[in-house]
């Protein structure tokens, strides 16, 4: 059994029937927007966000249908940001498959993302579920404002750390702090453990982003080096302004030179990375990485030991060491 299997084994059946009832959600009377959605559930990921929700609604008592509608709320406004995310960044592939852009262009794309969040509000509606919406609501207008800010502050490429935890709380932390809001919500949580569990999940996305940006310095599968993709994409993340915070002017201009105008050079690219490894912006990035996850692990201090909780705490372990 898989690390992950071992996670999801406490709401297994839960997740199994969520598959299906996540197809009928979004199953509509017209053919393309069907077969868009059929090779988007063919192409998923690991379903993080859903899995979330239901261990959160388990950890305050049990898993109804308003925990599959918090889930699917989640999920429909977690693949509406990637289509939308993959548009603006006219970026072709998406976890090694093609993306929607790809293969329908850019205004099918924008379609779909559009009718995936129309989707999600008529559902929260017709269910009567107006505290999720409330929840899911706030996470949406966080997420443009940090989409925005990134694009506000990057253009100077000068982001300081606070800008960057700024950032990323509001584009990633923030969806994974209504995953589960949602979860205790749906469970019939009262306000003060649903803003707990807001705070808990706003500390495992910063971890679950901090990750991310060290998975583009780690060496990959196929050429045995690092990616460097947020370097080529003039992204300034945890790793790198640490670095740039601690070097000299004259190291760090020529360092924003190469990401400025030579970041499509992968010999270029590969001397940042040597730079960062070497001044210790890799282990800066760790060690906060592992300061947020014991943050959330202290908000469950008060929760008896159950599979559930030890679910909850292997999913924070399984974030901060995943290969991808």
């Amino acid at each position: 059994m898989s690390q992950l299997d071992q996670i999801r084994e406490p709401v297994k059946k839960e997740l199994q029937h969520f598959e299906e009832h996540f197809k009928k959600t979004v199953k509509s009377n017209i053919s393309l927007l069907n077969i868009v959605m059929n090779y988007v559930l063919r192409t998923k990921g690991k379903q993080i966000r859903p899995l979330m929700v239901f261990l959160i609604s388990r950890l305050h008592g049990t898993i109804g249908e308003s925990s599959y509608t918090a889930a699917a709320l989640i999920e429909l406004l977690h693949t509406a940001t990637l289509i939308h995310d993959d548009v603006v960044d006219e970026s072709y592939e998406r976890r090694g498959f093609f993306s929607i852009n790809a293969l329908w262009k850019s205004k099918v794309a924008v379609l779909i993302g559009d009718y995936l969040l129309a989707k999600g509000m008529s559902l929260s509606v017709e269910n009567g579920e107006f505290d999720l919406l409330k929840i899911v609501s706030k996470a949406v207008r966080e997420m443009i404002e940090g989409e925005l800010l990134q694009i506000q502050k990057s253009r100077k490429l000068n982001l300081t750390e606070s800008d960057y935890y700024d950032i990323i709380r509001k584009k990633t932390a923030t969806l994974i702090a209504a995953c589960s809001a949602c979860g205790a919500k749906a469970a019939g949580a009262d306000d003060t453990i649903v803003e707990k569990m807001w705070c808990f999940g706003e500390q495992v996305g910063i971890a679950f982003q901090i990750k991310d940006d060290l998975l583009d310095y780690d060496h990959n599968g196929i050429t045995g080096k690092p990616s460097g993709n947020d370097i080529k994409e003039k992204k300034l993340t945890l790793p790198l302004i640490y670095t740039l915070s601690n070097s000299n002017q004259s190291v760090n201009n020529k360092i924003l030179k190469i990401i400025n105008k030579d970041n499509k050079n992968p010999k270029k690219v590969q001397d940042v990375i040597e730079f960062v490894i070497e001044k210790g912006g890799i282990e800066y990035a760790q060690k906060k990485m592992i300061e947020y996850k014991d943050q959330a692990l202290l908000l469950l201090n008060d929760y008896p030991d159950s599979q559930i909780l030890e679910s909850v705490k292997l999913l924070l372990e399984f974030i901060v060491t995943r290969k991808k």
